[in-house]
């Protein structure tokens, strides 16, 4: 091969057509280590996080079927409705069954998943996760992650938030998050920080897992505090379930389209339907549809092929009453 490329063809007709033929063979041989469904021996369980018609999990469980559509393996589909102790024990049942590879949200945090993660590293059981880091995990065990780095994100929402809503010192700010979960709170304290470093005065509330599942639950405890603190000019919520529902959070406390500057997280049709009438004017995109597909990716890579775990950052900017058209059909089909 090495003749051929240094030969600048000069010679014969036939060495010519030698090393056509050399160069047709190796393509060959690439093309048919090539195949489609490569990973279909292969056994996964993956972990949505929410429940079944979830708005945030709907479109992570898409991007998770169409990898297993692509590339072929079993995948068993698990549903947690946000709650970590459900997690931690279906984690560990998941180990026990000993798949070939776990695709684990990490909202249980370092500590819970330690013990379990090491289990499924004496049996063998490749790991990836999803939508919060385990770093400490990670470190110690390996596996990948693919998802929005929270703090950072969260810190990069506020900072945006307090520019495009124009908020100065002294301004007050309402901010809900599950700030008691050590892991997935971080995101949320980095809104929080971001805010405060403006010299906005931030009032918190802790969002229980169960407002995720079904955000009617907040809207009692939102318009309380809107009616104790009518000052408040921005909210931040801390997902797309909350966040698509402001439009009932809102009206439920009075209050006009805008009135109000309502940011968080995520894409969904019902956030969609929030930037139009007005409701929402900021969320942070952090594409749950990669973080279903990239996993069993990666999983697959691991265990078919022996590469390294990936790491994909999917914080990918922000959407705003200028730029939400761009999303919407994408959103609408359940895969922004």
């Amino acid at each position: 091969m090495k003749r051929c490329l240094n030969s600048g063809w000069r010679g014969s007709t036939a060495i010519v057509l030698a090393c056509w033929t050399l160069l047709g063979a190796v393509s060959a041989a690439d093309a048919a280590a090539l195949r489609d469904k490569w990973c279909s021996k292969v056994h996964l369980r993956f972990f949505v996080g929410g429940a079944e018609g979830d708005a945030f999990g709907t479109i992570v469980y898409n991007g998770a079927k169409q990898a297993e559509r692509d590339l072929g393996p079993t995948v068993d589909y698990v549903f947690s409705g946000w709650d970590v102790e459900k997690m931690t024990q279906q984690l560990r049942e998941a180990v026990a069954v000993k798949p070939d590879g776990i695709a684990m949200m990490g909202h249980p945090g370092d500590a819970a998943i330690m013990p379990l993660a090491e289990e499924a590293s004496n049996a063998g059981i490749k790991m990836m996760y999803q939508n919060v880091p385990v770093p400490k995990v990670v470190a110690k065990f390996g596996g990948g992650y693919v998802g929005a780095q929270q703090a950072e994100q969260g810190h990069a929402l506020g900072v945006e938030a307090v520019r495009l809503a124009g908020l100065k010192s002294g301004d007050r700010a309402l901010m809900l998050g599950p700030f008691s979960n050590e892991s997935r709170g971080a995101r949320e304290r980095g809104t929080v920080k971001a805010m405060e470093e403006a010299g906005v005065k931030v009032v918190t509330i802790d969002s229980p897992a169960e407002w995720a599942a079904d955000p009617n639950l907040a809207i009692p405890i939102i318009t309380a505090a809107l009616a104790q603190n009518p000052n408040f000019k921005a909210v931040g919520y801390p997902g797309g379930q909350q966040l698509g529902d402001v439009p009932a959070y809102m009206q439920a406390a009075g209050k006009k389209p805008g009135e109000i500057f309502n940011f968080g997280f995520d894409t969904s049709p019902q956030i969609v339907e929030g930037f139009k009438g007005g409701w929402v004017q900021l969320t942070a995109d952090q594409q749950p549809f990669m973080q279903g597909y990239m996993p069993i990716l990666g999983l697959c890579q691991e265990i078919v092929y022996g590469l390294a775990p990936i790491n994909v950052d999917t914080g990918a900017g922000f959407v705003t009453p200028d730029n939400y058209q761009a999303v919407a059909k994408l959103a609408a089909e359940g895969l922004r």
